[in-house]
């Protein structure tokens, strides 16, 4: 069980690997999450990342309960373990760039969670989702709450927490929780073309949209609309912006380098 990276030009791609349990999640791999979405991060060529689970059977199928008597067995331990788990959670929202996640087959409990936390997120069509919490009688924070519902919105929220029911990728759609339902086909090459296009566009301009976003899904006390609104002056002080204009008028593609 581990977190596998690769970089192939502006696309960073973060594999969530355990296929012998459906990429269920352990402790090592939550804890893992947050140093590898800040090390991609920080790296100027990367623009783009990508959340995927390994093979065609499942994006990530949960956290893996089998962990669960020997790391939460203890309120002490629990508290450590729903740490590391929160923190994975917020590590594609702290990141500055956008996080898409590749969906592909089984996307259940902390799977859901992860993806739901995630920028945007493009699914196979036999893509399968559920939210099992009150099946094991687990507890879900309000912060993880806030972000289905940042997502779903209340009633689907509501619904997909108290039914804990299974949804397909037509569902998802319909809900809005994913932009995307492609054949499983063709989902590898609609997630690359997508995150191409991304790549190629200004990422001063892009990090100013997530942040903005971020800020307007926050309560109005913890928002900082200060800094969104020097982002965006930064944009129209930077190179970009000219290299922006003078491509428009040349009729090409711009270059931009992020400064």
């Amino acid at each position: 069980a581990e977190l596998k990276t690769k970089i192939e030009g502006p696309v960073a791609t973060v594999l969530f690997s355990n296929p012998a349990k459906m990429n269920a999640m352990s402790y090592d791999m939550w804890r893992a999450v947050p140093e590898v979405f800040a090390e991609l991060d920080a790296d100027p060529a990367v623009r783009v990342i990508v959340a995927a689970g390994e093979g065609d059977k499942a994006f990530i199928s949960g956290a893996d309960i089998s962990q669960f008597e020997k790391l939460r067995g203890t309120e002490e331990a629990r508290v450590e373990y729903n740490k590391a788990v929160e923190q994975a959670y917020v590590a594609p929202i702290n990141c500055s760039k956008p996080v898409v996640a590749r969906i592909r087959g089984i996307c259940i409990g902390g799977g859901l969670g992860f993806a739901a936390s995630c920028d945007l997120r493009i699914c196979s069509d036999n893509a399968v989702f559920r939210m099992p919490a009150a099946r094991l009688a687990l507890g879900y924070s309000p912060s993880g709450i806030r972000r289905f519902m940042n997502v779903l919105g209340a009633a689907n929220t509501m619904d997909s927490f108290v039914s804990a029911r299974k949804f397909d990728a037509g569902e998802a759609l319909r809900m809005g929780f994913v932009s995307m339902a492609v054949p499983a086909a063709d989902l590898e090459k609609t997630v690359t073309d997508y995150c191409k296009t991304v790549a190629e566009n200004a990422p001063l301009t892009v990090a100013a949209a997530k942040f903005a976003v971020q800020q307007w899904q926050k309560d109005e006390r913890e928002r900082d609309l200060a800094k969104a609104i020097k982002m965006v002056e930064a944009c129209f002080a930077s190179e970009d912006h000219k290299e922006g204009r003078k491509a428009f008028m040349e009729k090409r593609t711009p270059r931009f380098n992020g400064r």
